[in-house]
């Protein structure tokens, strides 16, 4: 996979870990991201099921705020379908303001990478009852369910991914 050089370094990491149906999809919305000054990182990618788990207990049996709302196995990041950003200043700090402009082009730069990624097909968690603006999924019409489901018949390829 060619890498946009401008490109995050650590983001590209985390992509390296994504399901090979969305990672040069990313890898493209990154690159989009950095040709309009809006550079991103992605914060969280493949997430195991005990991670998930752990970020779950966050707010409920441990210390810390509420991070998610679903137990591992039933989150789209457990698949590698799914990303979390934020925004990144100069290349080093990272910054979760949605009203931020740092390019100033008047248009707030979190709703640029929102239409970066939506026109790509990726599902935006800011459209949700339950807002979680930094998390863009595809998930290619499958549900939680089949995703499991696939995971438990070992529909997989040689890497663990799930077959969509």
């Amino acid at each position: 996979m060619a890498v946009d050089p401008r490109i995050d370094p650590i983001s590209v990491e985390r992509v390296k870990l994504l399901h090979p149906y969305i990672r040069l999809e990313v890898m493209d919305g990154l690159s989009s991201c950095v040709n309009s000054n809006v550079p991103i990182r992605v914060v969280q990618g493949f997430r195991t099921i005990e991670e998930q788990d752990k970020l779950y207990a966050q707010g409920r049996t441990a210390a810390g705020p509420v991070v998610t709302m679903v137990k591992g196995g039933s989150s789209w990041h457990n698949f590698a379908v799914a990303f979390d950003f934020c925004l990144l200043r100069g290349g080093k700090s990272i910054s979760w303001n949605r009203d931020e402009n740092l390019d100033g082009d008047r248009v707030k730069d979190w709703t640029e990478v929102v239409d970066i990624f939506m026109k790509r097909g990726f599902e935006w968690g800011g459209n949700w009852q339950f807002k979680d603006y930094p998390h863009f999924q595809k998930t290619f019409g499958l549900t939680i369910f089949k995703a499991k489901e696939l995971l438990s018949l070992k529909k997989v390829d040689k890497n663990g991914y799930i077959r969509i």
